[in-house]
């Protein structure tokens, strides 16, 4: 799974109670022996993990798009939420994509998603 941490980008595979799963596009960085994938508290994929911390995770374009014949890792996901270790990981993903993330973090905070707080999802 630690092969995906120079990945730009990654699909994020979440579990509804069905079974059934869905994914998302994320930002990927690693923390030691984990990968962590940064998110608004209320989305889906929080929810979901919620009830099933099952998780897979391909490397992906922007958009999602999986390669044809990519293999997904496995993994288990927690829910973090203390506020300086949130700070801790967002400084993580701020030194792997600089502007880009700083300017996303920026815009966010300036609409509807910037009113929730942020929580990272430690997956190993």
């Amino acid at each position: 799974m630690l092969a995906l941490e120079n990945e730009r980008f990654v699909s994020l595979t979440t579990f509804r109670k069905s079974g059934e799963g869905v994914s998302t596009p994320v930002w990927i960085a690693r923390d030691g022996d984990a990968l962590l994938v940064t998110t608004p508290s209320d989305t889906g994929k929080v929810k979901r993990v919620r009830n099933n911390a099952r998780v897979e995770l391909a490397p992906s374009g922007r958009m999602g798009k999986v390669a044809d014949g990519a293999t997904p890792a496995v993994g288990d996901a927690v829910i973090v939420t203390e506020p300086g270790e949130v700070d801790r990981c967002s400084a993580i993903f701020a030194a792997k994509y600089g502007f880009e993330y700083k300017i996303f973090m920026w815009i966010e905070r300036r609409g509807k998603a910037g009113q929730k707080p942020r929580v990272m999802l430690r997956i190993t």
